[in-house]
């Protein structure tokens, strides 16, 4: 069974963009709920939050774009 390697890259660059945000988002997060009396405490763990879940989007699709390029679909 051959790999198609374009859409295995494709899938490596979203697991390669999602390792940074892995350890970004914990962190903005931590970092808020450290500032709880700030005026921006609620903007900054939204944003911790969506950074979070977009790494476990990105993470997913990277995962799937893998598997994909395994299968001759």
């Amino acid at each position: 069974m051959a790999t198609n390697k374009e859409i295995l890259n494709r899938g490596l660059k979203y697991i390669v963009w999602a390792l940074p945000l892995f350890f970004i988002g914990p962190t903005v997060i931590m970092s808020s709920f450290k500032n709880t009396g700030h005026p921006f405490f609620i903007p900054v763990l939204g944003l911790g939050i969506i950074i979070s879940t977009l790494s476990v989007i990105l993470l997913f699709r990277g995962l799937v774009t893998i598997m994909k390029s395994q299968s001759d679909q």
